[in-house]
């Protein structure tokens, strides 16, 4: 197993960008309304949990305009990541673990700290 792997600059920028923009998308749908169309409030304790729920006024066009782009470009970002042209040179053993460093480079600072 490596210990690390050269990831291209603009695989790493694609990573980093899927991080961003997953993490806006989840902070935007913590934010909005639980349905996307207005419904009644409701109360079900029939479950192994009671699940209650507001009244919700809907998600207005542009908040639903705003989650499918979130949406097109997390998918974008995916596409382009898991479809890098980095991953035919890592082996098939090491592609798990290629990909969970690719995942957490981030937490490791820019390539040149971690090199000094």
């Amino acid at each position: 197993m490596p210990a690390s792997y050269e990831f291209p600059s603009d695989l790493l920028a694609g990573q980093e960008e899927l991080h961003q923009v997953r993490a806006e998308l989840l902070a935007l749908l913590k934010r909005l309304p639980w349905s996307v169309e207005p419904l009644d409030g409701f109360s079900d304790d029939n479950g192994w949990r009671r699940v209650e729920r507001p009244a919700s006024p809907g998600w207005t066009a542009d908040e639903q305009a705003e989650v499918e782009k979130l949406r097109e470009r997390e998918r974008e970002l995916a596409i382009f990541v898991s479809s890098h042209r980095f991953w035919a040179e890592v082996t098939t053993e090491n592609k798990v673990d290629a990909r969970m460093r690719l995942k957490h480079a981030h937490e490791d600072g820019p390539a040149s700290e971690r090199e000094g």
